[in-house]
């Protein structure tokens, strides 16, 4: 949560640490870690927390209620925050990070609830060799098939097919959160569901933290080879992402894993703690307060304040991200002192 507000909430985007930017295409910088690893310690969430329910004889149909329900409340939240305040309804992005959040969250847990991991390994190959099939192989107008361009490739098309009108302003001829990139995006929140089935199994530490590293460089390096064919592009979701993305996130939560519960030092993990105790609410406050700075032109007042105390831009750009990260995690400490946890 912290690096997702740190990375949406520059001072002024002309002046931004490359590391803080999504690459414009191909390839792939720290920001772009930030959205996969989200939706892959989601699937994580998913295996922890309803596995037991199903174990103890809970309907598998209620659950799946239960999912529906905090879906549709996830969506509405994002659409809402995306056509807040000025509600354009010809106009307004239907896609976004809280919309593809639910979506790949609903459909990842029902592949759950009536597979094992084998069928949820198996989903995560047929979701992805649909992807690549439909990229490799459908003659998109104006570029034919196997194109992975900005410009022109069967993503983009689908979503101005579909979605004319309702994209993300600065692409607007395509979306980062569009319909077909979902395909492989619900594979990693699979991937995820498939880590919390090996921490369930696994009672050593030891031999845990050596299957997640395995595991981890193995898909990291097999989103490496795959880059050969398919480009890694965050934009587009490819395969190669998804792989390399769900591999560095496996081993991310190993080394966090080995911190916290192996050597013990948790006491200065807290603030973490802290910001994970309301996510989803605390992202839709950070997008809310972004709005709200930009349209009274205090985000620009801000920034300009702190260049003024002597700052270089890129680093008051800096600053001024850090300053709403702080803002968040007391919002957050608020919710968590009092014990207020909002469930979506």
């Amino acid at each position: 949560m912290a690096s997702m507000i740190l990375v949406n909430n520059a001072g002024n985007w002309d002046h931004v640490y490359s590391p803080l930017l999504h690459k414009d295409w191909h390839g792939w910088t720290f920001t772009d870690t930030v959205f996969p690893f989200f939706l892959w310690i989601v699937g994580v969430a998913i295996t922890l927390s309803t596995a037991r329910r199903i174990e103890s004889g809970q309907s598998r149909v209620d659950l799946l209620g239960h999912a529906l329900r905090r879906a549709v409340i996830i969506f509405a939240a994002g659409f809402l925050l995306s056509a807040a305040p000025d509600f354009h309804w010809a106009t307004i992005r239907i896609p976004g990070v809280l919309q593809r959040i639910a979506v790949c969250y609903l459909i990842a847990f029902l592949i759950f609830l009536w597979t094992s991991w084998r069928g949820q390994l198996g989903a995560i190959v047929g979701l992805n060799a649909v992807y690549w099939l439909l990229m490799q192989y459908y003659p998109v107008p104006g570029c034919g098939a196997g194109s992975y361009d900005a410009g022109c490739n069967f993503a983009r098309h689908i979503d101005s097919l579909v979605l004319s009108g309702h994209m993300y302003s600065r692409t607007k001829f395509y979306d980062p959160e569009g319909i077909v990139s979902t395909l492989p995006a619900i594979a990693t929140v699979l991937f995820g569901i498939l880590a919390g089935h090996l921490l369930r199994s696994m009672e050593d530490p030891n031999w845990l933290l050596l299957r997640l590293g395995a595991y981890g460089v193995f898909l990291f390096c097999l989103g490496s080879i795959l880059d050969l064919w398919i480009p890694i592009n965050k934009q587009l979701w490819t395969t190669s992402y998804m792989a390399l993305m769900a591999g560095l996130a496996m081993i991310w939560f190993g080394i966090w894993y080995f911190i916290a519960d192996v050597a013990g030092w948790r006491r200065w993990l807290k603030p973490f703690e802290v910001f994970g105790s309301n996510a989803i609410l605390i992202y839709i406050l950070s997008g809310a307060i972004a709005k709200y700075m930009g349209r009274t032109g205090l985000t620009a007042k801000t920034y300009g304040w702190l260049v003024s105390t002597g700052l270089q831009p890129v680093n008051a750009s800096l600053a001024y991200a850090i300053l709403n990260v702080l803002a968040c995690y007391l919002a957050a400490w608020l919710l968590w002192r009092r014990g207020w946890f909002v469930k979506f």
